[in-house]
């Protein structure tokens, strides 16, 4: 854009890494509807406090409610939700923030959309891979049937296509593991990018 100049202030993210004594970074959530995204979210929020460890957690309702509230559910507006979230996760990791996010992000494009504004280094992808049948049954919300009943349209999973990734971080089913045992594997995975190298962040 003409006429609009990125502003650099005196103190840097390594400043504020270093002073919170730990690293920062995005942690993406995606799959289905009902899988369990934020529940491991916010687990493993509460485990890394615990730690004390700067957090945030970004979630896909909390998101249409407040800075998205203008968008839709068709592609071209789902894109600009996640573009969103990435600005928001950019400026949360320059805050030295670990940011939990959990959102559908249905495609490779709208998952790649995050990871290129945040940058790969700090991007780390957890497909949470629970089958749609047992996100069916945990509906209580009952948007599955309304999906298959036609009342909404462009729901993942019934009238909107998910994308697997080839090759997330972490794969995690959570018909077949339980939320502790979800946190211990990412907190595991994770780790290393928490502490500080001698360099800084």
């Amino acid at each position: 854009m003409s006429n609009i100049y990125y502003q650099n202030y005196i103190v840097n993210r390594e400043q504020r890494n270093k002073q919170n004594s730990h690293g920062s970074f995005l942690i993406l959530f995606t799959g289905l509807f009902g899988a369990g995204k934020s529940t491991i979210a916010a687990a493993l929020d509460k485990a890394l406090h615990d730690r004390g460890i700067r957090t945030y957690a970004l979630d896909g309702d909390n998101i249409r409610l407040g800075i998205s509230q203008d968008l839709n559910f068709n592609k071209q507006d789902r894109e600009e939700n996640l573009r969103r979230v990435g600005e928001i996760t950019k400026l949360f990791i320059d805050a030295c923030l670990v940011t939990l996010a959990a959102f559908v992000a249905p495609s490779d494009k709208s998952r790649n959309i995050i990871k290129s504004i945040v940058g790969v280094e700090n991007y780390i992808e957890v497909f949470v891979s629970t089958p749609i049948e047992v996100c069916e049954k945990r509906d209580a919300k009952g948007l599955y049937a309304k999906a298959r009943a036609g009342e909404i349209a462009n729901f993942t999973g019934v009238s909107a296509p998910y994308e697997k990734r080839k090759n997330p971080d972490l794969n995690i089913d959570c018909s077949e593991k339980k939320i502790e045992t979800a946190v211990t594997e990412i907190m595991k995975y994770v780790n290393d990018k928490i502490k500080l190298s001698n360099d800084g962040c």
